[in-house]
């Protein structure tokens, strides 16, 4: 088991004024290897709940365990920046941190700061840059001259370069458009699935959740309302209604059709399969 939350809580500001309850008596299990989706309405505890897999915050109550560290309110909190160096977390807009004067540099600093030598810091640097697609030509530029798109996998790659188990990642395509943000989920499901990474997504996209993860869990007023398999979830489109967002088109067709008369097995989850179904349907009705 990677990750596992135990009636875990987080309270902002608990004792003033403007207290607000973020988390409440969280219980959460996820796999190792898995890519699951961190799912829910603005507000609903998504963002706080991730940031509690580095330590970044840490639970008012309750007690969580991600990889081998446990970490529980009230406890002693050693070995955290061990934990972030097996945790990496990409905010919204991570390239809006880059700062040093070469992509090699920028993408060297995280391991150099955990301590790694600084040949050794480069040659993690050298490999992150190819497991995020950026060739050696990289190595020299400056950040700053890079397309958004470029940016982000340098920032990604300045994460990567520290060798994390999980991969957490905050709306990672945000802003980028529908070519970039193609390829930037390639890339995280290719980091899953041919490097082993632990990958959680925080994101509004369902065609981003029915096309590239395993697992989806909806967050709802701090509480976990489900955790499920993509295709358990999908199989029917209320849970995106109720969280006001829209379902995959494939999903939102199959149910149109369904409306319409059409016979549809409730395991059509493909736009190819969907239409075999339906193309046999119209030929007997021909």
């Amino acid at each position: 088991m990677a990750i596992r939350f135990e009636k875990v809580s987080h309270i902002y500001s608990d004792g003033t004024p403007y207290r607000y309850v973020a988390l409440s008596d969280v219980d959460l299990e996820l796999q190792e290897g898995k890519m699951t989706a961190i799912i829910g309405q603005t507000g609903s505890g998504k963002s706080t709940l991730v940031q509690h897999l580095n330590a970044l915050l840490l639970p008012t109550a309750g007690k969580l365990t991600v990889l081998d560290k446990v970490i529980e309110a009230g406890g002693e909190h050693k070995g955290l920046k061990e934990l972030r160096g097996k945790v990496g977390l990409v905010f919204q807009f991570p390239e809006y941190q880059l700062f040093e004067e070469t992509v090699l540099k920028d993408i060297a600093f995280g391991p150099k700061n955990f301590g790694v030598s600084e040949q050794d810091a480069l040659k993690q640097a050298k490999e992150a840059m190819k497991m995020v697609g950026l060739g050696k030509e990289y190595e020299e530029r400056s950040p700053l001259e890079l397309s958004g798109g470029q940016k982000r996998r340098v920032a990604i790659a300045g994460i990567l370069a520290m060798d994390p188990k999980v991969l957490v990642l905050d709306e990672p395509t945000a802003g980028l458009d529908p070519a970039g943000t193609k390829s930037m989920m390639e890339l995280f499901r290719k980091l899953n699935r041919e490097y082993g990474k632990t990958v959680l997504i925080v994101t509004h996209d369902m065609e981003q959740v029915f096309g590239y993860c395993d697992e989806v869990v909806v967050i709802e007023n701090g509480r976990v309302r489900t955790h499920e398999t993509v295709r358990e979830f999908f199989r029917d489109s209320s849970a995106c209604k109720a969280m006001g967002v829209l379902p995959p088109d494939v999903i939102t067709l199959k149910e149109m059709l369904i409306a319409k008369g059409f016979q549809v097995p409730e395991d059509v989850m493909d736009t190819d399969t969907l239409a075999k179904v339906i193309a046999k349907q119209v030929k007997h009705h021909g």
